[in-house]
């Protein structure tokens, strides 16, 4: 069993309200900000949570209990009828359920879930909190007027606060809690009327028992039309680091699939329903191809490319929406494979229609086979770059599908099939024969 998080889900967000009337359920990108929230914390290792609900509280459950049964997980919620007041109040309503050290996140803010796997590692001693402070302070990301502030000296809250001229790092939001965190918010609460989470951990801070886990990884408070934006743009953001991408990838197909992408999760589509209508773009552009004459030569590269670019939008949406898989990536590397030999075929049969040529012949096959091998020993080479990363070196050059129909693009725009065809054979067994070399040295 994990460990139990706590989501603060109470309030109604009035700045937000132009986007839902209730703000955990406000859809961003597709998904509601609760289940970003949630599917975030579980990839880092929490499978139990308890939700603090308050305004709309009744379609917030619906909404939980929906989740829950889709997930197959628990989710716990648990209502604050004065969520007008204070956060400290809303923690209170979880004291009867968390007798050991608990996870505490808002229901607003997103983060990596790297930023929970750090926090988690960390031993927390009894009666102590502690808390992911992001320590870049010139964070583009967050609202420097309105995000919570922090002051660490050695590893150790000393003082927190909105309104701190003398800080070095911001409040994300993110906490590792000891049930003791109830008892300060009771004392807070009866002696001078303070329930805010902050007021508590400024508390436990005086008695050096706030600890803080630096980090400068992804997080945004959602607080705001401005912040729910640059949200929306983080997120897209990240979907341009893949490591495996190809030049053409990185620098044409990625930027404009991503731009695609951003109304495509907002749709009721799937991603292996992207993946085949970018096969059926590919089948037409062959065909085309296969037609004859320079205009359904330059209409069938262009399509070919625009191909090329949606292809990336079925792994990118089922990014943002959780829904990748085992046979989404399979299925669309089969389409990938057989949309490669239909266009090739088609560059083909587009010379020979022309002239009957054995060398045509020849050098299509080898383009195909070239295509074929480069495919099919790309997962070993990206498993091998991957490792090259994570050990602090360069990916290097990754010839891939990418170059591949850009060429296709190329060579049908410029009338210049058989120069193409001859780079594409020729490129991509040299670049087989290279992977097959990097896999024995390594």
């Amino acid at each position: 069993m994990g460990i139990k998080c706590l989501i603060i889900a109470a309030g109604n967000g009035s700045r937000l309200l132009q986007k839902g009337e209730s703000k955990p359920l406000i859809p961003i990108l597709g998904i509601p900000l609760i289940e970003r929230v949630i599917r975030s914390a579980m990839e880092a290792g929490t499978d139990e949570f308890y939700v603090v609900v308050g305004w709309q509280g009744d379609r917030v459950r619906d909404f939980l209990e929906q989740l829950a049964e889709r997930l197959s997980i628990r989710i716990t919620p648990l209502v604050n009828e004065d969520w007008k007041k204070d956060n400290g109040l809303s923690m209170l309503k979880a004291r009867d359920f968390l007798q050991d050290p608990f996870l505490l996140l808002m229901a607003d803010h997103l983060f990596d879930p790297e930023l929970v796997r750090a926090l988690m590692t960390h031993s927390l001693p009894d009666g102590e909190v502690a808390l992911v402070v992001d320590s870049n302070i010139n964070n583009p990301l967050i609202d420097i007027n309105d995000v919570t502030r922090v002051k660490v000296k050695n590893g150790k809250i000393c003082n927190i606060g909105k309104r701190m001229t003398d800080f070095n790092g911001f409040d994300t939001g993110i906490f590792l809690c000891s049930p003791a965190v109830f008892d300060v918010l009771e004392q807070n609460r009866d002696k001078d009327g303070d329930t805010t989470l902050s007021g508590a951990i400024r508390v436990l801070a005086e008695k050096g028992r706030a600890k803080a886990i630096s980090s400068n990884s992804f997080w945004i408070d959602v607080d705001d039309p401005p912040a729910f934006k640059r949200a929306e743009n983080a997120l897209l953001d990240r979907l341009r680091d893949k490591p495996t991408d190809g030049p053409v990838s990185r620098y044409l197909n990625r930027p404009l699939s991503v731009m695609f992408s951003r109304h495509l999760v907002k749709l009721n589509i799937t991603p292996n329903q992207i993946s085949m209508f970018s096969f059926l773009c590919s089948l037409v552009a062959a065909g085309l191809f296969v037609a004859g004459g320079y205009i359904f030569l330059l209409i069938g590269g262009v399509l070919a490319q625009f191909a090329s670019i949606i292809d990336g939008c079925d792994g990118e949406v089922a990014r943002l929406k959780y829904q990748k898989s085992n046979f989404g990536g399979w299925f669309d590397a089969v389409l990938d494979r057989y949309a490669d030999a239909f266009l090739l075929i088609g560059l083909t049969w587009h010379l020979l229609a022309m002239e009957m040529n054995s060398w045509v012949l020849f050098i299509g096959f080898m383009a195909i086979i070239g295509s074929f091998m480069l495919s099919y020993t790309a997962d070993k080479y990206d498993n091998l770059m991957r490792s090259r990363i994570k050990n602090g070196g360069g990916a290097g050059l990754r010839m891939g599908r990418d170059v591949r129909v850009f060429l296709i693009f190329l060579g049908a725009a410029t009338n210049m099939v058989l120069p193409v065809l001859v780079i594409i054979a020729i490129v991509m067994n040299v670049e087989t024969m290279r992977r097959v070399r990097v896999a024995y040295v390594n």
